[in-house]
């Protein structure tokens, strides 16, 4: 592959979780070693570390940290307990960042004594983030089947590198599609109001030497009224038992004007994305950010003080929207409350 594979945004070392400070790029690459769970929450809270796998490898790493620092009390399982607490309240959509912390929770409290649980937990956060590489290289694999042998791609938010372990969902797809040989060109939505397509995305495939344009998010009907758009692909940051998904704001606008334009509309995702435990969309809590994120841009105010802001940072698109669902153990076709289960258990479909 090409320099995605040393695009990596979270690593381990001496102890301490480094972490590639997201609202820094494009302009500066800057590292933060995090010490202190309570550290890796609040950069979970602040966008320092985003993209659902890349959150919940965050959290693992975090439970890490705080099984270490409780190790010395008696009562460590509860302690535990509360800071587990303090992790999953970091940020309130993304699926993926409570299921990891209890996982880590559930780990250590089966531990015989207190010093397994550390090391247990440990290893499991350097296996998840291992394991998310090569679920996401599988993910392409099937993701790139789906692709057109050329063609025009859109895509929405960032899932990268920097949106999990390394390599990506939605973008992991494009790249094994390049690497396959496809002649695609992609077109990345800026994202507002955070920019993550402009800063992010677009960092990672200039990078990789991937042909791309950047367009505003309000632009993505002309394109593809204009056959510029032949598939669009974008990541999950929850998604429901019967395949309704909780994406970036903007996503459900981008699968009705692909239903219109009759362009297929995909979904990559691991499979710890799928909140089983969640019936449909409905049940799922939307994060509302500070006023200040649409108030401003780049720092500069953009509009006239005071005015009243809605800032939801997701919003969910209904199943009967997308095409498919891309998962590390294969593509869930509708139905896909039934193809997602299925997977779910260990039936491949492809």
């Amino acid at each position: 592959m090409s320099s995605a594979d040393q695009i990596r945004a979270i690593r381990w070392e001496e102890g301490q979780l480094c972490l590639l400070d997201q609202r820094q790029l494009p302009q500066r690459e800057i590292w933060l070693k995090l010490g202190d769970y309570r550290a890796v929450a609040e950069a979970i809270r602040q966008m320092v570390v985003r993209g659902a796998p890349a959150i919940g490898i965050a959290a693992a790493y975090a439970m890490a940290l705080a099984a270490s620092e409780v190790s010395t009390h008696a009562d460590w399982r509860a302690r535990l307990r509360r800071a587990a607490e303090e992790i999953k309240a970091a940020r309130p959509t993304a699926v993926n960042l409570a299921w990891a912390t209890d996982r880590q929770l559930a780990l250590a409290q089966s531990a015989s004594t207190v010093n397994q649980a550390v090391a247990a937990v440990l290893q499991a956060a350097h296996d998840l983030l291992r394991d998310d590489i090569a679920d996401n290289q599988r993910m392409g694999r099937y993701g790139a089947e789906l692709l057109p042998a050329e063609g025009g791609v859109l895509t929405h938010c960032n899932t990268g590198s920097l949106a999990t372990g390394g390599y990506g969902t939605a973008l992991g797809v494009i790249r094994a599609g390049i690497s396959a040989g496809k002649q695609l060109h992609i077109y990345v939505d800026e994202t507002r109001p955070w920019l993550q397509g402009a800063r992010l995305t677009a960092w990672e495939l200039q990078r990789d030497g991937i042909p791309f344009h950047l367009n505003a998010d309000s632009a993505a009907a002309h394109l593809m009224q204009q056959r510029l758009v032949h598939a669009v692909i974008v990541g999950a940051d929850r998604i429901a038992a019967n395949g309704d998904v909780a994406n970036k704001i903007g996503t459900y606008s981008l699968a009705v004007l692909a239903q219109y334009h009759r362009i297929p509309f995909y979904v990559a995702a691991p499979l710890s994305t799928v909140d089983f435990a969640m019936p449909d969309g409905d049940g799922i809590v939307i994060e509302e950010r500070p006023v200040a994120e649409v108030r401003q841009c780049g720092g500069h105010a953009v509009a006239p003080e005071g005015v009243e802001v809605r800032n939801p940072a997701f919003d969910v698109t209904p199943a009967d929207l997308i095409t498919a669902i891309i998962t590390e153990r294969g593509v869930a076709y509708p139905e896909l409350r039934a193809a997602l289960r299925a997977l779910a258990e260990g039936h491949m479909q492809v």
